[in-house]
């Protein structure tokens, strides 16, 4: 084999897994058809190290977010990898909303999170003044981290490890063989490259589902269906205003957890996403420039300061959902396909929310699946 592992795709989970294996396995490639790491979902995302709050009871994103969140928490302060613990809070603007807090906290206990509090109007003022809520849960286990310098480090280790970084290179092909796979490469330079693989881990996010379907695995409930999030940014000095995530409560069947308030770790302050499923799974990035209005009239609910003027396009991000719009909330799908009769094929499809924040207890997991 020329191969031990290789890993197809370099997100963030592709590089915490690949961090991960080369402890203890050697000759390991990692595949990326970008020319470097984080280019898709991992670099478009709100940055948030979630605390494991609205996840179905008993599935992998509330078991992995919750383990993750510790160990993310702890690798940044091993590594100086720039992180803030700014917590969160969840915000009810009418009484309506204030029994589905009761209803998230439980949920939450379930999962294992334990620390929220719940917070009065009064309560609420003296950690955010400016907003408006007329009761809130306050997670003080929520976080932001500086995405970009979690996935360098990730590399970095990876590298270090004796793992192969191959960027610009796509898979067009995997096929099946007595033992392994053999895997054809589109190079950056236009030649078509194939070498063979013991171990596959198919960690390609957006087009996950297609190099599942390219070694054989047809199964339309692993189709991944592209959900567009546009962000819009609040401008200065009224970004000042702000100190804590904001989140209203969450879409039914977690679609998304509505047009919330996140901070970065330079101060900045987004509005978003939102959630707009695309008819085809093309990569469209662009803001939509006519949705100014719709942020406009849903963050004044809870940031009755702003006006339209104040928020201005940011970017836009896609999520790589296995739901069906509308449907019920979709669990991460994380195998070892030996069942299916490829053995030795390592399948993650929808790894959506929260999967950088459960990309080191995910990595784990995934090392566990490997044989030998």
């Amino acid at each position: 084999m020329d191969s031990e592992i290789t890993i197809i795709g370099a997100g963030v989970i592709g590089l915490a897994i690949a961090e991960r294996v080369s402890r203890g396995k050697k000759n390991i490639f990692i595949i990326e058809k970008h020319l470097t790491f984080g280019q898709e979902t991992s670099s478009r995302n709100s940055e948030v190290i979630h605390a494991g709050i609205y996840y179905p009871e008993g599935g992998l994103k509330a078991r992995f977010c919750v383990e993750g969140k510790q160990m993310l928490y702890e690798y940044c302060k091993k590594y100086n990898v720039p992180f803030k613990n700014c917590g969160k809070l969840i915000v009810a603007t009418n009484e309506s909303e204030i029994p589905i807090l009761s209803e998230i906290k439980i949920k939450a206990g379930k999962n294992g999170v334990n620390d929220l509090i719940e917070v009065s109007e009064g309560e609420i003022r003296e950690l955010e003044p400016d907003i408006f809520a007329v009761k809130a849960l306050f997670s003080p286990s929520t976080g932001i981290i500086d995405t970009h310098s979690l996935m360098k480090q990730f590399e970095t280790n990876a590298v270090n490890g004796g793992v192969q970084f191959v960027y610009g290179s796509e898979v067009i092909a995997i096929r099946k063989l007595d033992e392994g796979y053999e895997i054809t490469l589109n190079e950056a330079d236009g030649s078509i490259y194939t070498f063979t693989s013991r171990t596959v881990i198919n960690s390609g996010g957006l087009t996950s589902d297609k190099i599942s379907g390219m070694v054989g695995i047809k199964d339309d409930s692993l189709r991944i269906r592209f959900c567009k999030g546009d962000y819009y940014r609040l401008s200065a000095p009224k970004n000042k205003l702000v100190s804590h995530l904001i989140y209203p409560v969450p879409h039914q069947n977690l679609e998304g957890t509505g047009i919330h308030v996140t901070i970065d770790m330079g101060g900045g302050v987004k509005l978003g996403p939102d959630v707009t499923w695309l008819d085809s799974n093309i990569y469209d990035f662009r803001v939509d420039l006519s949705k100014q209005e719709a942020f406009y009239q849903s963050a004044k609910k809870f940031l009755p300061f702003i006006e339209k003027e104040d928020i201005v396009p940011e970017m836009a991000g896609i999520r790589p959902k296995i739901q069906v719009p509308g449907g019920a909330v979709c669990d991460f799908y994380i195998r070892e396909e030996s069942q299916r009769g490829y053995p030795d094929f390592i399948n993650l499809i929808g790894m959506e929310s929260p999967g950088l924040t459960s990309s080191l207890a995910i990595a784990e997991y995934v090392h566990s699946l490997i044989a030998g």
